[in-house]
């Protein structure tokens, strides 16, 4: 299964939405990163992404973006391969 990492909040509507979207598809482990507990890491987030809001959602080490960005991927059929084994 693919490598799943989700810089995220607590109560983050679209963060929500994200991983069920990626449960959905069969995904197991998504690597939680709270920037809301630690600041550091939005500043972390910001520097990698060039983006501020969460979600910021990466498989396999590329960079999918937000909710929107990977509904999209989904929608267009290329979430699929990126999560095949």
């Amino acid at each position: 299964m693919a490598h799943i990492v989700m810089y995220t909040t607590a109560v983050c509507p679209y963060c929500i939405r994200a991983e069920r979207l990626l449960l959905n598809k069969g995904v197991t482990e998504i690597n939680k990163i709270r920037v809301d507990l630690q600041p550091e890491l939005r500043q972390e987030m910001m520097k990698k992404t060039g983006r501020r809001t969460v979600p910021q959602i990466y498989i396999n080490e590329l960079h999918i973006g937000g909710f929107d960005d990977l509904r999209a991927l989904d929608l267009d059929g290329g979430l699929d391969p990126l999560l095949a084994p």
